[in-house]
């Protein structure tokens, strides 16, 4: 028997992108490493109410949306990006999004490439991480999960542990996360790693 697809209400878009809102602020919040209260204090708004829009149970007025994505570094067309057809399978080169990471929370002179969009869904989180000449990233960190990488161009320092390891493009590794461990690029041009872990911490 075919199933038909009931249209969307206007209340259930809204919801939809109430939640859509809610997790690419959390998104962008915490790849800039900023607690609620930071973000609420540098966007003049208050704590309760920037955890009620990440829960998609508000939303921002269009002053305070400015507001966040100013702080946040991103774009208002960017929050509201609907994900559908090809786009929710395929992501072309070119159209991936970038983040540049903070320095104080997760590294110097690195950008994330979005191989796998954010999204509450997704049990694996993948990125190619840029890493530019002399960048590194914060930590050492350690969380749950495991981590899985393949270096694509230039030469990369990984420390696991107590061992570091120089990679070279064509190297692989996989270590569990809760090891401390700790990236650096140590060549003369930029490094770039295919990099999947699970579960998404970020």
């Amino acid at each position: 028997m075919a199933v038909v697809k009931q249209p969307k209400t206007s209340d259930d878009a809204a919801a939809a992108a109430a939640s859509r809102l809610g997790t690419r602020l959390k998104l962008a919040r915490q790849t800039r490493g900023l607690t609620l209260k930071a973000l609420a204090d540098q966007a003049a708004c208050s704590e309760s109410l920037l955890s009620k829009i990440e829960n998609g149970k508000a939303s921002p007025s269009l002053p305070m949306l400015h507001r966040l994505v100013e702080v946040l570094q991103t774009n208002i067309g960017w929050m509201f990006e609907e994900v559908d057809g090809e786009e929710g399978i395929i992501f072309r080169q070119g159209a991936r999004p970038l983040i540049a990471l903070d320095s104080l929370r997760r590294g110097d002179r690195i950008t994330l490439e979005r191989v796998i969009p954010y999204s509450a869904g997704h049990l694996l989180q993948c990125n190619i991480h840029h890493i530019e000449r002399g960048g590194e990233s914060a930590g050492p960190i350690r969380h749950v999960g495991e981590e899985v990488g393949y270096v694509i161009a230039g030469e990369v320092d990984l420390t696991v542990g107590e061992r570091t390891f120089h990679l070279k493009t064509g190297d692989a590794f996989v270590f569990d996360s809760d090891i401390p461990h700790h990236y650096r690029n140590p060549g003369s041009e930029r490094a770039s790693i295919f990099w999947v872990n699970t579960p998404p911490t970020f």
